[in-house]
Parts: C-alpha cells; sequence; structure tokens
C-alpha cells in the first residue's frame, strides 16, 4: 500500500544488492555472536573454566595467524570478482589462485605452529589443542565469503554460516562433557566449517559454472605481493580494535579487567556494523567507480548520510541502554562497567565517520595509503592509550580509543587528500 502511494519504494530497497549484502552480511555477523553467547555457558560447564581459557588462548593464535591466511584477500578479491562478474573465464582464474594462495598460506601458518611446538616448545600449557586448531586455518582458507561478496549474492552463505555454527553447537551439546575433551573443541569449529565451505565449492563450480584450474604461481606471488599492504593493514588494524584489553592487562587487577572486558565485548559488536557496511557498498562501488565517477560519489553521499543517522540512533540507544544491557549479560549491577560501555558507546558513531574515505581507497586502489593511515592509527592508538590508561585507568582507556577513532578520521581525510585531491573534493565538496 505504501509503494502505490510513493512514500516507500519498497520493492526498489528489497531488490537494492548493496542493502541485500549489508542485510546478509548482518545476519552472519549476528549469528556468529548469537552462537558465542550460546556456546560459552555450555562450554564452562563442559570442560571448566581452565580449560575454557586455553582453548580461547588457543584461538586467539589462530585469529592472529587468519589474518596471514586472509592476506588481504578479503579486500581485493571482491573487487577482483566484482569487476570480472560477467567474464567466467577471467573469474574462474581469479577464484583457483585466491584459494590457492590462502590455502598455501594456511599450509605455511600449520607449519609455524607444528614448529613452534615440536621444534621449541612454545605454547606449553595448551599444545595439544592449537594442533588440534588448525584446521581452523583451512576453514578460512576455504571460506568463499570474498566471492559471494563480489558477485553480490550472499544469501547463500549467510545461510551456510548459519548452518556451520548449529553443527557447532550441537557438536559441543553431543559431545563436550568433560575437561579432556576440550581439545576437540576448535576442531570441531573447524570441521563444521571446512564442511560447509567445500560444499559450497561444489555449489560455485556446478552451478555458477566457475572452474578450478591449476595454481598460476606467477600469478598468486604477483597478487601476494600486491596485497602485503592490506595484509599489514589487517594486522594494524587488529592491533588497534584488540589492543586496548592487552595494554589494560598491564595496569589493572584481574576483576577491573573482567569489567572493562564485558563493556569492551559489547561495543565490539556494535563495532561490526561499519565494517559490514563497507563490506556490503564495496562491490557495487568498485563497479560505479570504473564506469560512471559521478554516480560513485552520489551512491556514496547516499549511504554516507544514512549511515551517520543510524550509527548516532545506536550510539544514543547504547548510552541510556548500557545499565540494563551489563545487567543483562552479567546477572549483577556492575557499576564500572555501565561507566565503561556509556564512555564507549560514541565509538560507533565516530567508526561511522570514517566509511567514505576507507571505501574510496579501496575502490581507487590506494593501499600504500591505506597501509600508511592504519598504521599511524595504530601506533598512536598504542601510545595514547598506554600513557592515558597509566594515569586514567580504564576511564583513560576508553578516552584514547574514542580519540584514536577521530585520529583516524583526520589521518585518512589529509593522506586521501595529498594522494588524490581530485577523488577527495569530488565526494566532500
Amino acid at each position: 500500500m505504501l509503494e502505490k502511494l510513493g512514500l516507500i519504494p519498497i520493492s526498489e530497497i528489497i531488490k537494492n544488492k548493496s542493502l541485500q549484502n549489508f542485510i546478509f552480511l548482518a545476519i552472519i555477523q549476528s549469528s556468529n555472536v548469537l552462537i558465542t553467547i550460546i556456546s560459552m555457558p555450555l562450554l564452562i560447564q563442559g570442560i571448566g573454566v581452565d580449560q575454557f581459557g586455553l582453548v580461547n588462548l588457543s584461538l586467539s593464535v589462530i585469529v592472529l595467524l587468519n589474518i596471514m591466511v586472509g592476506f588481504g584477500y578479503n579486500l581485493s578479491a571482491p573487487r577482483e570478482v566484482a569487476i570480472n562478474q560477467q567474464n567466467k573465464e577471467e573469474l574462474s582464474h581469479v577464484v583457483s589462485n585466491v584459494f590457492s594462495a590462502k590455502i598455501l598460506l594456511a599450509s605455511f601458518a600449520t607449519f609455524l605452529i607444528l614448529t613452534g611446538i615440536f621444534g621449541l616448545n612454545l605454547f606449553k600449557e595448551y599444545q595439544i589443542i592449537l594442533v588440534y586448531s588448525v584446521l581452523l586455518l583451512f576453514s578460512e582458507a576455504t571460506l568463499p565469503l570474498w566471492f559471494f561478496q563480489g558477485m553480490e549474492k550472499m544469501k547463500l552463505i549467510s545461510i551456510a554460516n548459519i548452518f556451520s555454527k548449529l553443527l557447532f553447537l550441537m557438536g559441543i551439546v553431543l559431545f563436550i562433557h568433560s575437561p579432556g575433551m576440550s581439545k576437540w573443541v576448535n576442531f570441531m569449529m573447524g570441521f563444521s566449517g571446512l564442511t560447509v565451505n567445500l560444499f559450497l565449492l561444489i555449489y560455485v563450480h556446478n552451478f555458477l559454472e566457475i572452474k578450478f584450474y591449476r595454481p598460476q604461481f606467477t600469478a598468486i606471488w604477483a597478487s601476494m605481493k600486491e596485497n602485503v599492504l592490506f595484509f599489514f593493514s589487517n594486522l594494524s588494524g587488529y592491533i588497534s580494535v584488540n589492543g586496548g584489553l592487552i595494554i589494560f592487562s598491564f595496569f589493572a587487577n584481574a576483576e577491573t579487567l573482567g569489567m572493562y572486558s564485558l563493556a569492551e565485548r559489547v561495543v565490539m559488536v556494535l563495532r561490526l556494523f561499519p565494517a559490514i557496511i563497507v563490506q556490503a557498498i564495496f562491490p557495487n562501488a568498485s563497479k560505479l567507480y570504473k564506469k560512471d565517477e559521478q554516480s560513485f560519489h552520489r551512491f556514496m553521499k547516499v549511504i554516507y548520510i544514512r549511515v551517520l543517522i543510524c550509527g548516532a540512533i545506536i550510539a544514543a540507544l547504547t548510552y541510556l541502554a548500557a545499565p540494563w544491557i551489563i545487567r543483562v549479560l552479567s546477572r549483577s549491577e556492575l557499576g564500572e562497567s555501565v561507566t565503561y560501555l556509556q564512555l564507549l558507546s560514541p565509538l560507533l558513531f565516530l567508526s561511522c565517520l570514517n566509511i567514505p574515505n576507507i571505501t574510496m581507497m579501496l575502490v581507487a586502489d590506494l593501499k600504500q595509503v591505506l597501509f600508511k593511515a592504519s598504521w599511524m592509527m595504530c601506533l598512536y592508538m598504542i601510545i595514547t592509550a598506554s600513557i592515558l590508561t597509566y594515569f586514567y585507568g580504564g576511564v583513560g582507556l576508553c578516552y584514547g580509543i574514542l580519540s584514536t577513532e577521530i585520529v583516524a578520521y583526520i589521518i585518512c581525510m589529509l593522506l586521501l587528500y595529498k594522494r588524490n585531491p581530485n577523488l577527495f573534493h569530488a565526494f566532500y565538496s
């Protein structure tokens, strides 16, 4: 009815590929968060707090190595897929080379772990758990999220991701009942992901008619050299986002660290919003930038205004609802956690400010600019957060993290203006 009255173009909204990408990426992230929340009490009850900590410690090592396995392909590959959507032959070569490169990187990461454990006797407390966790590296290597993102067909992979997480959750319920089973937790996560990924690759080959060629090592090496700056940008981004808790651990006791960690976990979930936006609009933005820059800038401006409004609303609601959120998650009154969450609530809006700068750097292939901005932001965060945490504790850390987002926005604007003033003026004029 609203559509007939011309008030809301519902059909156009539903058909919008960028909106569809955003919705399905949001579904993927939401399902990941939900399964994590459900699985935590089940694991603690099944294997105990100590083993749960070691499982998470092993997972953190794997997540860090998965940045190497990804090696920036999550940023570069969707663009290549989007550009070659209609060229099945070229698309097949892109897909074959990216998967081959990621599998080689996963094999190298596995070699590093095994060398560290059996050669250097590292990771003493959780060596067996870590060995069983390496399957997660190959789950990451075979994940075709970047392909479906570039093809702007996110529905299937969002459903597959939910199925994978449910398979993992079912494995916990059926098999994880004692501390001795802790080594199988990350293994089951990797196994469920890898199994679903292989079915997706069969679909890509049989139904989308994408051929898998032998790896072209010269092309793989060339792509890795092109992506090395993306890799270091992702690494610095990981440190910038997750480094606050590590810094705080040097200055705070366990109880205070736990209360800050609770607030940070909520904020990190909200902080996925701008990242999902960039991933969702990137394929369409890449095509528009290549075909018609004026359409690209109109598209970006419309997206930017809407995202800023949504970011401001969510940030305000988080601030107001902070006491209720902490009470629900902790089942107790933790005033310090409420304070941290309220202080960090503007982070979502501040992160949204930089969406057009990051997107323009990606579509214009300004890898060096993105690399420089990422490491400048990372260094600023480490120095500022360390100093403010030393003098003001958790409150100082919150202000350090907030100021990092503001500085990151300014740095990206200045570097973009210096490197490509025409692109800068076309959007900000």
